[in-house]
């Protein structure tokens, strides 16, 4: 269409003359000189846009160029060739994993046997893992005293900031097998699960990381003691933003401890607890092998319900040298990750008009 002056100018009926329109002055100035502005903005706070440098090295080493290597898993294995000098084999290594093709039938078993339990581990640590922050971060909220309340604060975050050797470390300790040889007995916590009655002495004798039954439960009890409370720092700072006036009008209407939480607390903290449950969500499958490894410390007795995608791709690159089909493996997990991500992001914000973007 051909423009006009009368478009983008204002016409003087004093003068009979067109005049530019202040405002549209003021946006093209802006528009002009745009990248000036933003130079100007990053010389006068540099030293907080320096600070970004670190964390930018961080996701550049360690995020962005590891992708490279994911071209392995269209490649042709060959440890001596790098990645850009291996022969392109197209999706061979994702049929494999998927269905079994050619020599990777028991590949295939051990994979879908490592989604599966991929899945139910972070969904387990999801449907009990979840909650806990929340609870705990109401129960701090209840506390009047501050000293309390800070004692037990630190007593809940110190395990975060242990490392995962020591943390595994305890737990081995806590539910380690007897030996009939030196005669020392079981550890602590299975002698206390057996006098309960909850477990038979025979598999307190045993070990509890001797069966695959236990597994599941506990790696969840561990990760809620270890990450609960660093986890309830979110909800709790959002809890003590709520303001005062709306538990005195809770109180005037007759509202006790309990519906206070129902219908104070807990409405005010919604949008922090969905954008928290998206972001787990996001990180669901991504179970680090490190723990996992540790805990199972090579019983291949439980790898039925401990072997996860992630040591699964260590496995079968570390003894088999299929640095192809474990980067397969890998990509796989990371794409159902994304799509879950994706998913609840577009659930919250038609539930509830709140999301991520």
């Amino acid at each position: 269409m051909k423009s006009q002056a009368g478009d983008y100018l204002i016409l003087d009926k004093a003068t009979g003359a067109y005049r530019e329109d202040p405002e549209q002055a003021v946006r093209d100035d802006v528009e002009k000189h745009y990248w000036l502005h933003v130079g100007r903005t990053i010389l006068k706070d540099w030293r907080l846009y320096l600070m970004l440098v670190p964390m930018l090295l961080v996701f550049l080493f360690w995020r962005y160029l590891p992708m490279y290597e994911l071209l392995g898993s269209f490649k042709v294995d060959d440890v001596v060739k790098p990645v850009a000098d291996q022969y392109f084999k197209g999706f061979s290594n994702f049929k494999g994993l998927l269905m079994g093709t050619g020599t990777f039938s028991n590949l295939s078993t051990d994979f879908w046997r490592a989604m599966r339990n991929t899945f139910l581990l972070s969904f387990y640590g999801l449907l009990f893992g979840f909650p806990m922050p929340i609870i705990l971060a109401l129960f701090f909220n209840e506390i009047k005293s501050d000293i309390l309340r800070s004692g037990l604060q630190v007593f809940t975050y110190l395990p975060k900031f242990m490392s995962t050797v020591v943390m595994t470390s305890l737990v081995i300790m806590l539910i380690r097998q007897g030996s009939s040889a030196t005669g020392a007995p079981p550890g602590i916590v299975s002698q206390a699960l057996a006098g309960l009655g909850l477990i038979s002495q025979e598999t307190a004798q045993t070990g509890l990381l001797n069966n695959p039954n236990y597994f599941r439960a506990i790696y969840q009890i561990s990760g809620i003691w270890e990450t609960a409370g660093y986890s309830s720092i979110v909800f709790f700072a959002s809890i003590i933003s709520i303001s005062p006036t709306s538990y005195e009008a809770a109180q005037i209407d007759g509202a006790n401890k309990w519906a206070q939480m129902r219908y104070v607390v807990l409405p005010s903290i919604l949008s922090t607890i969905v954008i928290m449950l998206i972001t787990n969500i996001g990180s669901m499958l991504s179970i680090g092998y490190e723990k996992v490894l540790l805990l199972n410390e090579e019983r291949v007795a439980i790898y039925q319900t401990s072997e996860v995608i992630s040591t699964f791709s260590w496995r079968i690159k570390t003894t088999q040298n299929q640095s192809g089909l474990a980067s397969a493996a890998e990509m796989m997990n990371n794409v159902v990750g994304m799509l879950l991500v994706i998913g609840a992001n577009t659930i919250a914000r038609k539930a509830s008009n709140v999301s991520l973007y």
